[in-house]
């Protein structure tokens, strides 16, 4: 099946593609000689009339130092590569300087493993084929690729306890998933994990999933998700409410030490489980 190209996020991405090279000071054509493609090319690029192949994508990012943003980017051009109500959302994840997320079922996409992340983009009705799970599947592994970077962004995760009990795809699978959320948060200081656990009750973000993203050179937002939506809140009150709901949330969570001592703990019993 043809992937769908998508008019709208090559126009976007063209945006960006612009406002990175004028940051750096330069015109169309140095940009060009730096990247080895044509100024043309560059045009049609930046006006959004052409796809950059990933080769292109790689000699932008590297031209311009911007550390992958323009082979991230690649994705969202493809139609279904993702939900059309996230695509705001990733346009601005691979921004960010700073994430703050809560979940309140699921691993969140950046932490997922490959095959925790199939079991959930399996889970969908109606069925996917497997091609289109595969595709967002790799969309949802190339975007980890940010937590790859040395010092950005900084990255926090508030989970709900649920997510550590919900057994998706079985004991070996959740042990495989707690081990790798372990293992970015010991060995990458600036990502932090706190569990909301159960005994904390009603809590401010009982509602549902949110984000809140900090940039070098934009206001903050807030993604917020649900049932087959999702919206990027961009209006000051609005972000500062659910900054302070995280804030009043994370004041009900354990601490990062313990909340990975309960994340191993819970990775024993999978491991046991899927022993039996």
């Amino acid at each position: 099946m043809a992937i769908e190209d998508n008019p709208e996020s090559r126009k976007r991405y063209g945006e960006e593609l612009r406002r990175r090279r004028e940051l750096a000071g330069l015109t169309q054509q140095a940009l060009a000689e730096l990247a080895v493609l044509s100024r043309s090319l560059i045009a049609h690029f930046e006006s959004g009339r052409r796809r950059p192949t990933l080769p292109d994508a790689k000699r932008l990012d590297q031209a311009l130092g911007t550390d992958g943003i323009f082979v991230r980017f690649l994705p969202t051009l493809d139609g279904k590569a993702v939900a059309e109500h996230f695509e705001e959302a990733l346009r601005l994840e691979v921004l960010a300087t700073e994430i703050r997320t809560y979940a309140p079922n699921l691993v969140p996409g950046l932490l997922q493993t490959r095959a925790y992340a199939s079991e959930v983009l399996s889970s969908g009705y109606p069925p996917k084929s497997d091609e289109e799970r595969d595709r967002l599947l790799a969309t949802r592994l190339e975007r980890a690729r940010i937590l790859d970077n040395f010092d950005l962004p900084r990255v926090w995760y508030l989970l709900d306890e649920a997510v550590l009990r919900r057994p998706i795809g079985g004991p070996a699978v959740m042990a495989e998933q707690l081990h790798h959320v372990l293992d970015l948060a010991e060995r990458r200081r600036r990502i932090r994990v706190h569990v909301l656990p159960y005994s904390a009750g009603a809590h401010a973000l009982l509602e549902g999933f949110v984000s809140l993203m900090w940039f070098e050179d934009l206001p903050p937002v807030a993604y917020v998700e649900g049932l087959q939506t999702g919206r990027v809140l961009e209006l000051p009150s609005l972000v500062q409410e659910c900054q302070a709901l995280y804030d009043h949330a994370l004041g009900d969570a354990l601490s990062h030490r313990e909340s990975l001592a309960l994340i191993k703990s819970v990775a024993k019993e999978y491991e046991h489980a899927a022993q039996l």
